[in-house]
């Protein structure tokens, strides 16, 4: 019991942890993007167009995000990188796609949003690709 409540934490457990982060958040937007790039005549007439951008580039870009910033998230190269994209994606899809609804539409996009967050902040962790290549 002391040890459940005890706020001291180990390498390891962090590193797993942050393990843990990065794969359920790239696994699970992969989904999305691999949806939206397979289905991309589909999802073109009726994606937002931002900033400027058509709706097919707009779409483009959050493919890339979704898809290939998602592949590299999980395996962990270029890490902190990665997420930026990411991180605009999800500020898109809750301030402009969500109209700032945090807990019902939006939901998602929040969690997502302060997961990437997480990891811009406190980087890949110890078993990743960027771990290796620093070595």
């Amino acid at each position: 019991m002391k040890k459940l409540l005890s706020t001291n934490y180990s390498a390891g457990a962090f590193s797993t942890a942050v393990l843990l982060l990065r794969l359920s958040l790239g696994i699970l937007m992969m989904h999305h993007g691999y949806d939206k790039l397979v289905h991309f005549s589909q999802y073109q007439t009726k994606f937002i167009a931002f900033a400027g951008m058509s709706s097919s580039m707009s779409l483009a870009m959050d493919i890339f995000a979704e898809f290939f910033c998602s592949l590299f998230l999980i395996i962990g190269l270029f890490t902190r990188l990665a997420v930026i994209p990411l991180i605009i994606a999800m500020c898109v899809a809750l301030f402009k796609a969500h109209n700032m609804d945090f807990f019902a539409t939006g939901e998602m996009a929040s969690l997502y949003l302060t997961g990437y967050l997480v990891l811009l902040l406190v980087g890949p962790g110890r078993v990743s690709v960027d771990s290796m290549i620093a070595k």
